[in-house]
């Protein structure tokens, strides 16, 4: 019989990594550790041992199926209102806020507690397989040995600042230790194709390979960390990382159509998920051609109403009540479909509108031959552009997103995760595993996962096609759409009243990255927007 592996990611480098160790006999959660340790080398603005995630793991030999959320929190120094009287405005896509001083946004201040190297440690003595050295290991050849800038890395690497926000470039530039790794010596990036080696982050991935994350939380790193983050002003301290803890959660648990949907609790993205897809199960999408005016305008009500109820309802469990029963309730979903039947059009409200957020994050998904499966997404949020000399890593700029108005769901709290869009989600028809995916892309990364749900699901489309197909979304009063949905589509939308935003990219809007479980065997889906990669590994001729 055909036994099939898969590993599916935006990086080539850490798909090899992922599939080596299923090679070496892993499993999902073995692959996924490795590859996503091997994500913060090759990719390290859009992800960082010093960044945040959320991972859902299914082993059904096990009977398990669980999310590790590793979310990072706001310093247990921080103030609710220490940022109100710098707030200039909030992003159009509503992912983050616009201060003066930029504070929130770059340098030291703008860091939460590293979260990223725990959840990975905590997945690995959970479900592991591996000696957790031999998980570590691709990541440390990879700094050593070096990989290059792929294209992807490079566009993003070249993001031109807009509005008030940090341009990519400056987050390269910021610290003396970013820039000799990243920069030419004019300060410019290094091109496509350049070799990078990273000793620093090689001798940390050592030290982690040997100890695990104890240096890193309470011994000579986090020492090393702090005193280096303290001295440039940073709210962190040796006891936010001390107290640090991953949070093992239940999946939020949905239906749509003939799909059952598991996805992530908030301060996730999945709530709003599952949210969009009860108002859309009252829609015949299949009956409606795909990305038509009427689609589009039917698909960005439900993505507008699920945004608002969003901004003001979903955040930290911890420290807001989240009223769950009402966002998931088929009720209220089924009298949002009538109110859209009947021509109402939802708002979203924004403070000063200016541009969206950077996407600073990445995923993976990967199912091994058993079975087993893991879909985890994980970033930096908007990178702080701060590496502690030696160290060779940077660190997350979570802060940004947090609202400096206090008494709201995204308020500044100590010791509080933000909201983030991440959604790492996977469906079971008639009990057995469907599909695997998520995506990185800020605020739009429900709004990717949702439409390649429907592709799937409505439309029938394979992973490949579901992920390919050219997507829209609607996070604010505005209908964006990538370059490939036609002029005269968006003319209509135009004649019945919308503000149209059209991205120059052809594939955007999320970049979603999925592993589809079919009769023939595994069929992966790795978004044509990034240098990804949908790696197979036939087991059953393995000796």
């Amino acid at each position: 019989m055909k036994k099939e592996a898969m590993v599916v990611c935006p990086q080539p480098e850490a798909a090899e990594s992922g599939i080596d160790i299923l090679r070496a006999g892993g499993n999902a959660v073995d692959a996924a550790v490795a590859t996503a340790l091997a994500q913060t080398v090759v990719d390290p603005l859009m992800c960082g041992i010093a960044g945040f995630g959320t991972a859902s793991v299914y082993l059904p030999g096990a009977r398990v199926h669980e999310y590790f959320d590793f979310h990072s929190p706001a310093p247990l120094a921080a103030r609710e209102d220490m940022w109100e009287h710098l707030l200039e405005g909030e992003t159009k896509d509503g992912f983050g806020f616009i201060l003066k001083g930029r504070v929130n946004d770059i340098g030291p201040q703008s860091i939460g507690t590293p979260a990223t190297l725990k959840g990975l440690e905590a997945m690995h003595k959970a479900h592991g397989r591996l000696p957790w050295k031999q998980v570590v290991e691709p990541a440390i050849r990879w700094a050593a040995d070096g990989f290059f800038v792929r294209p992807g890395m490079h566009a993003f690497w070249i993001d031109e600042p807009s509005m008030g926000r940090v341009g990519n470039l400056e987050r390269l530039q910021y610290s003396a230790e970013s820039r000799a790794l990243y920069c030419r010596p004019d300060g410019r990036p290094k091109p496509i194709g350049a070799p990078l080696r990273n000793e620093g982050m090689a001798d940390v991935l050592r030290q982690i390979a040997d100890e695990g994350s104890e240096p890193f939380y309470h011994g000579d790193l986090a020492h090393q960390m702090v005193a280096h983050l303290q001295s440039l002003g940073a709210l962190l301290t040796l006891d936010d990382l001390a107290q640090y803890q991953v949070t093992r959660n239940a999946p939020l648990v949905g239906h749509y159509r003939d799909r059952t949907v598991t996805t992530n609790q908030p301060p996730g993205g999945g709530a709003m998920l599952l949210e969009m897809l009860n108002i859309l199960e009252h829609f015949d999408l299949a009956g409606m051609e795909h990305n038509s005016p009427a689609y589009i305008q039917l698909v960005c009500e439900a993505m507008k109403k699920a945004t608002s109820d969003k901004d003001r309802s979903i955040g930290d469990p911890k420290f807001f009540d989240v009223p769950l029963a009402e966002l998931l309730s088929k009720d209220m979903a089924r009298a949002v479909a009538a109110q859209i039947r009947a021509g109402e059009r939802f708002s979203v409200e924004r403070v000063n509108p200016g541009a969206p957020v950077p996407r600073d994050t990445t995923h993976l998904s990967v199912v091994d031959a058993d079975g087993n499966a893991v879909s985890m997404t994980h970033s930096l949020a908007m990178p702080s552009g701060i590496i502690t000399p030696g160290m060779g890593f940077l660190y997350n700029g979570c802060m940004g997103v947090f609202d400096p108005r206090p008494g709201r769901a995204g308020s500044i709290r100590p010791g509080k995760s933000r909201f983030t869009s991440s959604c790492p989600t996977m469906t079971f028809k008639d009990g057995a595993l469907d599909m695997v995916l998520g995506a990185p892309g800020g605020t739009q990364i429900a709004m990717g996962v949702l439409q390649v749900l429907l592709n799937v699901i409505d439309h029938g489309m394979e992973m490949q096609a579901a992920v390919s197909a050219p997507r829209f979304s609607s996070t604010s009063n505005a209908i964006d759409v990538c370059n490939r949905i036609p002029r005269h589509t968006t003319r209509t939308l135009e004649a019945n009243g919308y503000t149209i935003g059209r991205n120059p990219y052809n594939y955007t809007i999320g970049w979603v990255h999925g592993v589809q479980v079919q009769p023939d065997g595994l069929h992966g889906g790795a978004d044509p927007g990034r240098d990804g990669v949908a790696y197979k590994l036939r087991t059953d001729t393995l000796h």
